[in-house]
C-alpha cells in the first residue's frame, strides 16, 4: 500500500479498499484495470443466470456503491483514480453483459469489448473522467465504457446470431 496519503486505520476504510481494489485484484503489478475485469466476469457469470431486473438491480447497486467506494479509496490511496481501484471495471463489465447470454463467447467477447472501449476511452469517456471529481468521475469513464461494449456486444450477438 505504497503512496498513501491516509493510511486505513479503521475496518471500514480496510473493507473500502478490499472492494475498491477488486479483493486485491487491483494490486496487480501489470495492468490492474484488466485483472478487475477478469475478477468481474467471475462475479458476472453466475448473476447472467438470473432474471433480468435483479441482474440490473445488482449492477446499479455496484455503480451506485462502487462511485462511493472509490472516492473514499482515492483518499486512501493518494490519486485521483488510483490504478489500484478496479471497482469501476467491475461495474463497466456489468454494463457490458446486461442482457446477453450466459456463455463463454459472450463472456469472452464482452471482456475483449469493454477492455478496448475503456482503454481507448472514445468521446465522451475521457471527458467524463477529467470532468468529475471523486468516485463520480472514476466510475463515469467505465459505465460509458461499459455502455458502448454492450452496444456491440448486442449488435455482434444479433450479426453473428451466437
Amino acid at each position: 500500500m505504497n503512496n498513501t496519503t491516509e493510511k486505513p486505520h479503521t475496518p471500514a476504510d480496510r473493507l473500502v479498499l478490499l472492494l475498491a481494489t477488486g479483493l486485491g485484484s487491483g494490486y496487480a503489478p501489470k495492468a490492474p484495470g484488466t485483472a478487475g475485469s477478469l475478477l468481474a466476469l467471475a462475479l458476472a457469470w453466475p448473476l447472467m443466470s438470473l432474471p433480468l431486473p435483479v441482474y440490473l438491480t445488482v449492477t446499479a447497486l455496484v455503480a451506485v456503491t462502487g462511485t462511493f467506494i472509490a472516492g473514499r479509496a482515492e483518499t486512501l490511496l493518494g490519486g485521483k483514480d488510483h490504478k489500484s481501484i478496479v471497482i469501476d471495471e467491475v461495474a463497466g463489465i456489468l454494463v457490458t453483459l446486461a442482457a446477453v447470454p450466459p456463455t463463454w463467447q459472450h463472456l469472452v467477447l464482452g471482456f475483449l469489448l469493454f477492455r478496448l472501449f475503456d482503454i481507448s476511452k472514445p468521446p465522451p469517456c475521457r471527458w467524463a473522467e477529467r470532468r468529475f471529481k471523486g468516485g463520480i468521475g472514476v466510475m463515469a469513464d467505465d459505465l460509458m465504457a461499459g455502455v458502448y461494449a454492450a452496444l456491440v456486444l448486442h449488435l455482434t450477438t444479433r450479426l453473428l446470431d451466437i
